[in-house]
């Protein structure tokens, strides 16, 4: 069992999947508040690993969705200020254990890193169907708006 330290968007629906999957593996789960981490572009960019800086991103948040940010075209630098500038454009959640940092949430990948079977077999069936669905984006359907003007509203998933 590991304590995975994991930064999130408050409120948002596949990250309280995502940290239900976790916990039922026996994960102990220290969840902060992406969006109002005191992050550092050294610190976030060791996230990011060996990934395309495409990758980087929150393809949900509104800029990426409306063009004015274009991930394929941006560099690692651009990436990283803009970033720091506005949290919301990073790809969540992110997740530490020990001395690794990733992002995203592929289940394949957490799962041969620090595993993600449950440790009870009551839980088995909560966690083949959070393993059976696509944890990586927003919860919302495609051609869902989101707005600035509530996104720090509880329980809310605004990108």
């Amino acid at each position: 069992m590991a304590r995975v330290i994991f930064y999130e968007k408050p409120g948002c629906k596949n990250g309280t999947k995502q940290k239900t999957l976790l916990t039922a593996a026996g994960h102990e789960v220290v969840a902060f508040n992406l969006l109002q981490e005191p992050w550092t572009a050294e610190r976030l960019r060791s996230f990011f690993g060996n990934r395309p800086v495409s990758e980087w991103f929150n393809k949900s948040a509104p800029q990426v969705q409306s063009g004015e940010i274009v991930p394929e075209k941006t560099d690692a630098d651009t990436a990283l200020l803009m970033m720091l500038k506005n949290p919301l454009l990073i790809r969540r959640p992110l997740i530490e254990v020990a001395d690794r940092r990733e992002i995203g949430f592929d289940t394949q990948v957490i799962d041969a890193w620090i595993g993600l079977k449950p440790v009870d077999e009551s839980l088995q069936q909560m966690s083949d169907n959070l393993m059976s669905q696509d944890l990586q984006g927003c919860a919302h359907g495609h051609g869902h708006h989101h707005h600035h003007e509530h996104e720090h509203k509880k329980g809310s998933c605004k990108h």
